[in-house]
């Protein structure tokens, strides 16, 4: 009984000077940081110097050398290209928009802006009738008979209710993505989308749109939330109004581009990857600096901390900017595909695509014993205001990885202004608050060295 005693208590004591050297660490980590951070000046590089970067577009490949050299002027101990060819699709001409021949506004112009991967309409325009739908089962029930030549208005907004606004977005975007598609099916000429935002306000949300085989690409467009309630309310008076917009869009060849990868090489397991990234392309109509110029310097950001507080990681830690993942997600899929090929042994796999917001969690997706690993590592994270470890996880770039069975990790930043952001002309640097910015790479650096120490 005695023995048994000291090994208690000798266990107990360990688990405690190791949970106690782990506060001290994660600690140095938020003070590194929050004191001395390079994120936000790094971020204000990327969107003001080079601003959109949409695939294939030269902003794209200004990105890429810029995310190079400055990994490499970081002096992490590789920095390497992974070659990826990526759609190039190009905006054109801005867009024009207007209702027509209303009755209590007569010709009122609206905020649209077309949808990436749509055709577009040349100068002529499309011009019809509009009829409005709330889904796919709607727009069924019509059928051909009422929606061929006209343009299909699809007005779901999102759900309120819902805390998680990423839910809500995901119960709202099938319409953007595959609602030109669904209307080309009855013969409708175009298609105008209610932007997928959380607020009201004049701005139109971009986003892609996936044409599916054996349907005529049609023209689309999204609306802004006020627009959309406006036109909404105008038919209901006058069922036959009219609408008119103009795109200039196309889809041209691929081009070649790059996934850009830094990393420091493990002391003890140099053959054990953790993986943590962001998406380098962005959409064309702002700067793309919380979707995804956040992530980007934020996973550039785990590895410099690492450095300078002369942390030496046991595994290989990387930090990858991933090319594409807007309008194809092919970067994701190729640095899966290059893991497998090369015979790599990934870890763990961390995103950061939810913006540079306040952090409040971390959501896995992994094995039962990888989970309960994971959350044990919870309680490490209240000192800072971290209170959420769930079930479930990860990100669009990584999850080709965790369908060959890595784990992966999605960062969770609040998610209540994401939606007023996202995709459109005012997702700009000024928009990002810089203390949460670096509070969300200091609290993606702990995990990654909880991981790191530990394993999963």
């Amino acid at each position: 009984m005695k023995k048994f005693m000291i090994f208690l208590f000798l266990g107990i004591t360990t688990l405690s000077y190791a949970q106690t050297a782990d506060e001290a660490m994660i600690r140095k980590i938020y003070d590194e940081a929050l004191e001395k951070g390079e994120s936000y000046e790094m971020l204000r590089q990327l969107t003001k110097n080079i601003g959109g970067r949409l695939s294939g577009s030269p902003e794209a490949a200004a990105a890429v050398e810029w995310s190079r050299q400055t990994m490499i002027d970081y002096g992490f101990d590789n920095v390497f290209l992974q070659e990826v060819m990526v759609p190039h699709w190009v905006r054109g001409k801005k867009e024009i928009a207007r209702i027509v021949n209303s009755k209590k506004l007569g010709t009122q112009s609206v905020n649209v802006v077309a949808l990436g991967n749509s055709v577009g309409t040349g100068p002529k325009g499309a011009v019809g009738k509009i009829i409005e739908v709330q889904d796919f089962q709607e727009l069924a029930s019509l059928g051909r008979e009422k929606i061929e030549g006209k343009i299909v208005f699809f007005n779901r907004p999102l759900d309120a209710k819902l805390m998680d606004t990423f839910r809500a977005y995901g119960g709202a975007s099938n319409q953007r993505g595959s609602g030109p598609s669904e209307a080309s099916k009855y013969g409708a000429i175009g298609v105008v989308v209610r932007s997928l935002s959380s607020f009201l306000d004049d701005v139109p949300h971009t986003g892609s749109t996936n044409y599916q085989p054996n349907t005529t690409p049609i023209p689309a467009v999204a609306i802004s939330t006020n627009d959309a309630d406006l036109l909404s309310g105008l038919m209901k008076d006058d069922e036959n109004l009219d609408f008119y917009f103009e795109t200039h869009s196309e889809m041209l060849a691929d081009v070649l581009s790059y996934n850009v990868v830094g990393e420091i090489t493990g002391s003890e397991f140099p053959d054990e990857i953790i993986v943590v990234g962001g998406h380098l392309d962005s959409w064309d109509i702002g700067e793309g600096a919380h979707d995804d110029g956040a992530g980007c310097v934020q996973s550039i950001e785990i590895l410099r901390i690492m450095k300078a507080m002369g942390y030496k990681p046991k595994r290989t830690i990387r930090a990858v900017m991933f090319m594409n993942e807007e309008n194809g997600l092919r970067g994701g899929r190729k640095y899966a595909d290059l893991a497998k090929s090369n015979n790599e042994k990934h870890i763990a796999a961390m995103e950061s695509d939810r913006g540079g917001f306040l952090p409040i969690g971390f959501g896995m997706s992994g094995t039962k014993a990888q989970l309960e690993k994971f959350m044990d590592w919870k309680s490490l994270f209240a000192p800072f205001g971290i209170y959420q470890f769930k079930n479930g996880g990860g990100g669009g770039d990584i999850r080709a990885l965790g369908t060959q069975g890595v784990p992966t990790i999605g960062f969770i930043p609040d998610s209540q202004r994401y939606f007023k952001y996202h995709h459109t002309g005012i997702d700009t640097f000024e928009q990002v608050n810089q203390r949460e910015l670096e509070m969300g790479a200091a609290a993606m650096a702990a995990v990654i060295y909880l991981i790191d120490k530990y394993g999963l």
